[in-house]
Parts: structure tokens; sequence; C-alpha cells
């Protein structure tokens, strides 16, 4: 009788390009070239800095600015979280920018039209977060949709929604322990900034360090292999949207606490840099695949780049045209560091 053949487990299979590494490494030094397509980017950002500093060395090199690149970004670092959320798991979501818009549009609306507690109102804007996440699973996960179908169809549906819901009108909030909350500051940066770089820590931990971790690193990598390794396919696909969601209904949350209102039709601006953030994460860290301190540093390299170009009279058109440069240039910086690394 033939030998059964042993059913392979997620730490016997190698990760892909969607899945965040944990294979085994050598202990020792990295080499140069190791050293450069892991950080080269933090290079790059750092000269990039220094630049400005020399050809603006009184306006960009000033406790001004660098409050301004560090504390004005936590909502989108957490909506690139929210990106990150389903590319892990070899899924693609278009919806999360307008998620965040309803969200943001029904705290305000809420609070201030309703008289709701701005808790309660954070908890419901939470909740109808979640439910988008829900819709774009069952229509992906369990009816078999396209995915790039799907979001796109509910991200025009949600945004249309967070007009209805907003009269297509901004709304202001005012409630001083909410705001409080995002905006108090320590060591001279809001709290909203620790509050993204911990999500960030935290996601990473959760990616590298658990069994669920490696469960969406194995789905991102390959879906079929993990089936028959035991891993609840279709239950991690879809609570990546409803993680997904639930990011960007938080960092709808952390905008309207932080600037007092929101506009309805906002939301579908922070779609492009947050995509842009997550893929030019890939370049860094660990080069070839999405990972949330890649994410992070890719955040803030780009809010560099902006508010530097900013500063030098460049206003209007800068920031989409720098965000498209930005992300065309990280995919492409992504695919050759993949085939450097021979990762995919």
């Amino acid at each position: 009788m033939a030998a059964k053949q042993a059913t392979p487990s997620p730490t016997d299979i190698g990760t892909g390009p969607n899945a965040y590494q944990r294979t085994s490494r050598r202990p020792g030094w990295m080499s140069p070239g190791q050293l450069l397509s892991r950080y080269a980017l933090i290079l790059v950002w750092v000269l990039l800095a220094v630049g400005y500093a020399v050809r603006m060395p009184d306006t960009f090199a000033t406790t001004s600015t660098f409050q301004a690149i560090f504390g004005s970004q936590s909502a989108l670092l957490i909506l690139a979280l929210a990106a990150l959320a389903t590319l892990v798991a070899g899924e693609f979501d278009l919806s999360f920018a307008s998620v965040m818009g309803l969200a943001a549009t029904i705290v305000p609306v809420l609070t201030t039209l309703h008289g709701v507690p701005s808790w309660l109102s954070c908890l419901i804007a939470m909740g109808v977060a979640a439910l988008c996440g829900m819709i774009n699973a069952f229509f992906v996960v369990v009816l078999d949709v396209p995915s790039l179908v799907v979001t796109l169809g509910s991200a025009s549906f949600f945004l249309g929604l967070s007009e209805l819901v907003g009269s297509a009108t901004s709304i202001a909030i005012s409630d001083p322990k909410l705001t409080d909350l995002m905006v108090h500051r320590l060591f001279g940066l809001p709290l909203s900034f620790y509050y993204g770089v911990a999500l960030s820590l935290v996601f990473a931990y959760v990616l590298t360090w658990t069994p669920l971790g490696r469960h969406i690193a194995f789905v991102g990598a390959n879906r079929d292999v993990a089936r028959l390794a035991g891993v609840n396919v279709r239950a991690v696909r879809a609570g990546s949207y409803v993680a997904a969601s639930m990011l960007a209904g938080l960092a709808g949350i952390v905008i309207v606490a932080s600037v007092g209102g929101f506009d309805p039709v906002a939301g579908s601006v922070y779609l492009l840099p947050s995509i842009a953030a997550v893929f030019l994460g890939t370049a860094v860290v660990h080069p070839g695949q999405f990972n949330p301190i890649g994410t992070l540093i890719g955040v803030y390299f780009l809010a560099t780049g902006v508010i530097g170009l900013q500063l030098l009279g460049y206003t209007g058109w800068v920031q989409n045209a720098f965000y498209g440069a930005g992300l065309v240039l990280a995919v492409s910086v992504a695919a050759l560091v993949r085939r450097r690394v021979g990762v995919g």
C-alpha cells in the first residue's frame, strides 16, 4: 500500500509576494547588498529630507515642519493599514476610503444634529464600517464575484450613502474630550501619531508571531495549498475585508476628532496616497512583501516629499502628481526587488 502523503502545514510552505516574510534566516550580519535592499527607501528618505533642509533651512528645517510631517498623517497611516489588511491575505479592496468617509460623516451627524453622545456615535460608526466589510466579504467570498468589481461598486455605493447621511455638506463637531484624545500633544506630537505607530506595531506583531498571522500569510501565498493544510481560507478572506473596513472606520473617527468635521465627498481623496504608501512599503524592511512597518515608513516618506514640494512653492497639482508618481515608482521597485530576492 502506498504511504499516505502528509498534508503540508502553514509553517512548511514558503510565503509568496503577498505575504509577510517568516522564513528562518541564518544568524550573522547581513551583507551590504541585503542591507541596501531592505533599507534603501530609508536612505532615500534621509537624503530627501537633507536636500530640502539645505535648500530651505529657514522653512523646512524647523520644528513646525517636523510636526506637520509626523503630526498630520495619522488618519492616512491607519487608512493605509486598512488597505494592507486585504492585500496581505491576497485580496484587493477599493472601497476602504469610502468606508472611512461614511464613518467620518456618521459621527458629526449623530453628535451634532441628533444629540447622540460622541462615544456612542463612534461606536455606531465602527459598527457601520464592520457591516460594510461584511457586505464586501459576502459578494467576494461567498458569491465569488471578482473583488475589483465588488469593491469598486461598493465604494461608489458607500460614497452615495455618505452624501445622503451628510446631505452633501460638511458638518462640524465640537466635543473637547473627543478632540483631546487625538490632538493633545506629547513630546510635540499629537496623541494620534502614537496611536498610528502603535497600531502598525501591533499589526506587525500579529502577522509575524501569531498563528492568525501565519494563516493570513499562508492564504495570501497560496489559497489552494492553505486549504489543503486545513486553514479556513474563507474565514481568513472574509475577515480581511471586515478588518479593513473597521480600520477605515477608525481612520474616519481620527479625522473627525482631529479636524472637527468632514466633507462627505472627500473620502476618495485619500485612496491614492494610502495605496501608494502600502506599495512603497514593499521596498523596505521585507523587500517585495506587504508589511506594516514598511507601510508606516511609506506614509511619512510621501508626506515629506509632498510638504517639501509645497514649501518650494508647488501647490495644488503637486500632491496628486507626487502620490501618482510614487505609486508607479513603488510598484516598479517592488517588482524589481521581488526578482532580485527571488520572491514570487
